[in-house]
């Protein structure tokens, strides 16, 4: 039987994570970042992921806060709380760490962070992306990864609404 204890331990506070990247950077780990509000996990959430981590070593995904959420979009979201949604993510076994972020992109994580590979949804462009700049001008690369047509977390909730 597989030991779960650990999962709560992939979940960082951002200085936890800076300490955390030093150690990896001096293994010379390939260290991937994608980020979401993952707020109901579907296909297409998972689809992403697996394609990220096929880019990684270390595979890091930035949560929206639920402050966030609220503001991206709107007063009846997240369905799931950052602390559920962070534990989910932390469960999955290409993630290997989880932060929860506040800002409404993540520009001043990835800033910090400055990861080798910046993935995102295929539904955005390289220009729309907030880092891709950043990670860019540091040597790094950005990454559009497939999207999974029709499946999304608002077609998700609107099909539980009408029945």
């Amino acid at each position: 039987m597989k030991s779960v204890s650990s999962i709560p331990s992939k979940i960082y506070s951002l200085s936890a994570l800076e300490q955390e990247i030093k150690r990896w950077r001096l293994k010379n780990k390939r260290i991937v970042f994608t980020n979401g509000v993952f707020d109901i996990l579907h296909e297409g959430h998972i689809a992403s992921l697996a394609q990220a981590a096929g880019y990684a070593e270390i595979l890091i995904v930035g949560l929206n806060s639920d402050a966030s959420v609220k503001r991206l979009k709107g007063s009846s979201r997240p369905v799931n709380n950052e602390n559920a949604r962070a534990l989910i993510l932390a469960s999955m076994v290409m993630v290997d760490a989880v932060t929860i972020f506040e800002e409404d992109t993540p520009l001043e994580l990835i800033k910090k962070i400055l990861p080798d590979v910046l993935v995102k949804g295929g539904d955005y462009t390289i220009e729309q992306i907030a880092g891709a700049k950043e990670v860019i001008a540091n040597g790094g690369e950005v990454i559009l990864a497939d999207m999974v047509a029709g499946i999304s977390t608002t077609k998700i909730i609107e099909k539980m609404q009408n029945g």
